[in-house]
């Protein structure tokens, strides 16, 4: 069978495989389809080969990601590297709950920086007259891009990913550690490696419910998270119950239920105070 065919095949079972609507999808004879399909079957990895990655690889897949679009030019986003064992394990201890994160070879933390534009200023001499949310915001996007474009990355390669947003649990020893400057704060980390086994694909949201033409729509919303509730229950069942000694068990626990009961108890409440003590306002 012709790459180009085989590649169609396998983006159309992902794409099925990942919404209940996929199936309907055109994928068409189109340029590009090994990558499409390769994106299409992201699944986070937590189980990782005892195989360290080369730096010279890491080097390679920071570069490819910091190439990913960014706000204006402006260029507000970092990677730093945890190779130093010293500092992978206090970080590793700080996310601790996590167990997994351990076994990762390699750490990436991905941070929004706008330092280096205040830094512009001073060198050019110009007043900055937009300090408010807007340059926070800039600088975790253009973070957030650079992830995304690194994991793409890394999974062409045969590496496995997972963010970890657990690093703004504890943002302020975490920014700490790295010696992260005024203006510059950790985003999220990444764990990176060579699997030890398939991953699979998670489930997302049906298309209708996320996907939109010229207007938002959210008549249907609800119908359609208790079809998916539905249809990822029968696929993909969660083992075991978020915070039952709080909430009990329910006979239909899905990804609604699951998500319901994450954010019904605080979680990161010291994240703005944190983000305002490294220079930013947020209004």
């Amino acid at each position: 069978m012709p790459r180009t065919s085989q590649a169609q095949g396998k983006l159309r079972r992902d794409l099925k495989a990942r919404f209940m609507d996929g199936g309907e999808i055109h994928t068409g004879e189109l340029p590009g389809l090994e990558t499409l399909a390769g994106m299409a079957g992201h699944a986070s990895c937590r189980a990782f080969a005892n195989r360290p990655v080369d730096q010279r690889l890491i080097q390679l897949l920071c570069a490819v990601a910091l190439s990913a679009p960014s706000k204006s030019d402006l260029q507000q986003r970092d990677i730093v590297i945890v190779s130093d064992t010293f500092q992978r394990q206090k970080i590793d201890d700080l996310v601790g709950s996590q167990a997994w994160i351990g076994g990762a070879p390699a750490l990436l933390v991905f941070c929004g920086n706008h330092a280096r534009q205040r830094l512009l200023h001073d060198l050019r001499g110009r007043p900055f007259a937009n300090n408010h949310m807007d340059a926070f915001f800039n600088a975790t996007v253009d973070a957030a891009i650079a992830l995304g474009a690194l994991v793409t990355a890394a999974e062409a390669v045969g590496l496995g990913t997972c963010p970890i947003s657990a690093i703004r649990n504890e943002a302020q020893a975490v920014s700490d550690l790295l010696a992260l400057p005024d203006r510059v704060f950790p985003v999220a980390g990444l764990a990176l490696g060579w699997p030890a086994a398939a991953t699979d694909i998670s489930m997302r949201l049906p298309l209708a419910a996320t996907v939109h033409t010229d207007m938002f729509d959210e008549e249907s919303q609800g119908a359609s998270i208790e079809a998916y509730d539905r249809a990822r229950t029968a696929e993909q069942p969660y083992g075991t119950q978020r915070s039952e000694a709080d909430f009990g068990t329910s006979e239909d626990y899905g990804w609604s239920e699951d998500k319901a009961r994450q954010y019904a108890k605080p979680e990161r409440a010291n994240f703005g105070a944190f983000v305002r003590a490294k220079g930013f306002k947020l209004d």
